[in-house]
């Protein structure tokens, strides 16, 4: 299937500043990434999301009875082209560069590129334009902002947020988490070694000695003997094990997070 030039499509630019030519009403979206399949469905968009990935869990009914495209790594390109899809949606950090690049080849593709609350606020709104729902996904947008600037953070505390075990990863500098980390008065301590996402020897744990651990439910599926094995490591951390999609899902989840982050607080 190659790319349309007629009067139903227009120009528009992506977050990775790329020039993508849309359908001015998309029929056939698929989408290639959680947060953002889950965006589509909460504004609106039902019949038109034709499939999505084996991890796009939310809402549970649609995770169900969606066609499924693969993972957000590894996608099936024969079960993408029987669904024609007039529109695809992916994020740079999510899809692998080689497979959007040869997806590009065929389809209108736009992609995200998400670092920062603000990034994400652009998101939901330019996807809301992409599918007619541009009132709907600014105030969205809006109503997330303001929930954030409303947090009232408790003093800055020293933490470390794990991503995977064996090896040890963490979140570190220039992520989508430790822009909400910071934002939520933690001062992550990762953000001091090299890599966007680094890794972290048992003794480094132990010298750091941060005020908090957070053990994220994904990637990694953290699990309380992973509590206790890291309290052997760093015992005069406060270890708790916390909801990844409050910290990385970067659509209208983000409104479920500011009241995650709340309880967050108190603990």
């Amino acid at each position: 299937m190659t790319k349309k030039t007629t009067p139903d499509y227009y120009n528009t630019t992506d977050q990775m500043g790329r020039e993508v030519l849309v359908p001015k009403r998309p029929k056939r979206i698929i989408s290639l990434v959680p947060s953002q399949t889950e965006l589509l469905y909460y504004l609106g968009l039902t019949d038109e999301v034709v499939g999505q990935t084996i991890f796009c869990i939310h809402p549970n009914a649609q995770h169900k009875m969606k066609p499924r495209i693969g993972g957000t790594k590894k996608l099936n390109f024969d079960m993408i082209a029987s669904l024609y899809p007039d529109l695809i949606i992916g994020n740079k950090e999510e899809n692998e560069q080689e497979q959007i690049e040869e997806l590009t080849e065929h389809y209108p593709v736009w992609m995200s590129d998400i670092k920062t609350l603000a990034d994400a606020g652009d998101m939901i709104v330019s996807i809301s334009k992409l599918i007619g729902k541009p009132d709907e996904g600014v105030l969205l947008s809006e109503n997330i902002l303001e929930g954030f600037q409303k947090l009232s953070a408790p003093k800055a505390a020293s933490c470390l947020y794990f991503i995977w075990r064996d090896p040890w990863m963490l979140a570190g500098n220039d992520t989508f988490i430790n822009d909400l980390l910071s934002r939520i008065g933690f001062n992550n301590l990762a953000i001091n070694i090299d890599g966007r996402y680094p890794q972290i020897a048992a003794d480094a744990i132990c010298k750091l000695s941060p005020q908090y651990i957070l053990l994220s439910s994904e990637p990694y599926p953290f699990k309380q003997k992973h509590i206790a094995e890291l309290e052997l490591i760093s015992p005069n951390s406060k270890i708790l094990l916390v909801d990844g999609e409050m910290f990385s899902w970067y659509g209208n989840r983000l409104q479920m997070s500011i009241a995650f982050f709340k309880t967050l607080f108190v603990q």
